[in-house]
């Protein structure tokens, strides 16, 4: 442990299965086993009314009460409904989140005791908002979310550690890592070098979209269209017959990598098959996923200014990662021996442990075991107005890729005499349309001097932190107004609702749709 009251804990909140580590007394990251004894813990839940129900048991109930169960909500982060209705109730996506989070931590509790400082992890590519609801998800678990780190980091961590422990002398010399992550549902590549205990994000990219989940799809699919040609009817008509169809093609997708075929069964309307899939063509069914992370991976090592010959070495993380046609597209994409010495289901929550740690020590004044340099995944700037097009424009405040902490800050100016007020509206991404970036929020400077001429200058400030959450400034020259902002979201829930859910994960009686603010 960190000291001699407090744990280091790190959260891996995964897509299709989650996990919690701590460092143990011998200052080791270690993997909590859940209530059932496993180390991942399915990011499935069944909406059984007032009881819900996390992890193995849920997956079960995907053939027989598929209505009543939901996956992949971490997918859906920044919406402000999960899509699928349960129960005849909808839900937010980090309320899911959140009851996923709360399972961790009481299975937690049982072994290590209670406690509520956390790391939590989250796909490097996550954007601003995604990561704010994932702090939220936290805090509806009643966990105080030390930091949220991105899971390559985390996994570039885990690999340092356990390199140190294993060869000290290789340990101290400076190398360039490539992380590819390949998870159940998102994607992540990110360049780092490691020196010593200092770990330094070079560039990083990836796609919220693509993970395990769409290889299955295809399988589903695959399946579907066999079924259809064999009987004229689609097993997915019906939710039970569709849920346990996606359970055969996870099977048969993890069969694939030891095996070189496989058959998936279907029943449906008194009608059977068993449908024969081969290794060749599941891959070649699913080579354009494959081909979309090959492409990320060279546009990654693009932005870092590198050769491949500058990679010191390949770490494969995430569970999909295990799929044979990943590993040799990535030898012969990288022309390198892939790294999988680290555990690809345990390295993440691992890294997350150890960064935890070192955000104990410093809080104790000791010296932090490790220190993390990161990137920014998207640029971010505010919608403004080109002054020779009349037209909205993005203006780019810090672009991708940018070393965090950063504060960056753009004048704009006053559109006509005697403007009352100023709406800043914050976007993230690459597009220069505001309307093809990611809108954060926004935030609005009001009472503004009744004298103040056109093209007065309002000096917009960010503040962007090393988790990629954000804060705004707005100073108006002239005047004394000089503010910190906060930031109006409109796909996120606000701390009525927050406090209301809260309280009903953490077991109080009261239900928030008694309260018309927290829905």
């Amino acid at each position: 442990m960190s000291d001699g009251s407090v744990p280091a804990v790190g959260i891996d909140l995964g897509t299709t299965n989650s996990a919690i580590a701590w460092i143990d007394d011998l200052g080791r990251p270690v993997t909590l086993n859940n209530a059932e004894g496993d180390k991942l813990t399915p990011s499935v839940l069944l909406v059984e009314g007032e009881n819900i129900v996390v992890g193995k048991e849920a997956v079960k109930a995907k053939g027989t009460d598929f209505d009543l169960v939901a996956e992949c909500a971490k997918r859906e982060l920044g919406d402000l409904v999960f899509s699928k209705t349960l129960g005849d109730r909808q839900y937010p996506p980090e309320v899911l989140q959140g009851w996923i989070l709360h399972k961790l931590r009481m299975d937690a509790v049982q072994q290590i005791g209670d406690f509520s400082q956390v790391v939590v992890t989250v796909p490097a590519y996550f954007d601003e908002v995604r990561r704010k609801s994932t702090q939220d998800a936290g805090y509806l678990a009643g966990l105080d979310v030390l930091d949220i780190i991105n899971e390559p980091t985390a996994a570039a961590i885990a690999y340092g550690v356990q390199l140190g422990q294993r060869d000290p002398e290789q340990a101290r010399q400076s190398q360039t890592i490539l992380v590819y992550d390949l998870g159940g549902g998102t994607f992540d590549v990110t360049i780092m070098v490691i020196n010593g205990n200092e770990y330094t994000a070079l560039a990083t990219d990836g796609d919220v979209l693509l993970g395990g989940r769409d290889w299955d799809q295809r399988l589903v699919d695959f399946a579907t269209e066999a079924f259809l040609r064999e009987f004229g009817m689609d097993p997915r008509d019906d939710a039970n017959t569709a849920g346990r169809l996606w359970r055969e093609c996870e099977d048969a997708k993890h069969t694939l990598s030891q095996r070189t075929s496989t058959n998936i069964a279907c029943d449906y309307m008194g009608n059977a098959l068993r449908v024969e899939v081969t290794r060749d063509s599941f891959e070649g069914m699913t080579r354009d996923l494959l081909d979309r992370t090959a492409f990320t991976t060279r546009q990654t090592l693009k932005e870092a200014g590198m050769e491949w010959g500058g990679i010191d070495r390949v770490l494969l993380v995430g569970g999909s990662s295990r799929m044979p046609a990943v590993t040799d597209m990535l030898q012969e994409l990288t022309g390198k021996n892939l790294d999988t010495s680290i555990s690809p289901d345990e390295a993440v929550a691992h890294g997350a442990a150890m960064h935890a740690a070192a955000l104990l020590d410093k809080k104790a004044g000791r010296d932090p075991r490790i220190k993390v340099n990161n990137v920014n995944s998207h640029s971010l700037g505010v919608a403004g107005t080109d002054p020779n097009t009349g037209m909205s424009r993005t203006a780019v405040l810090i672009p991708r890729n940018t070393r965090l902490p950063v504060t960056a800050k753009r004048v704009f100016k006053t559109q006509r005499d005697g403007q009352k007020s100023v709406q800043v509206n914050i976007v993230e991404g690459e597009s220069r349309s505001p309307d093809d970036c990611t809108q954060i929020g926004s935030c609005a400077v009001t009472g503004l001097p009744a004298d103040l001429p056109v093209h007065s200058p309002i000096e917009i400030r960010f503040r962007y932190r090393p988790n990629g959450r954000l804060t705004v400034g707005v100073s108006v020259e002239g005047t004394e107004i000089s503010l910190q902002h906060e930031i109006t979201r409109e796909n996120t829930l606000n701390q009525t609702q927050l406090e209301a859910w809260r309280d009903y994960i953490l077991g109080n009686p009261s239900d928030p749709e008694s309260n018309p603010d927290a829905t």
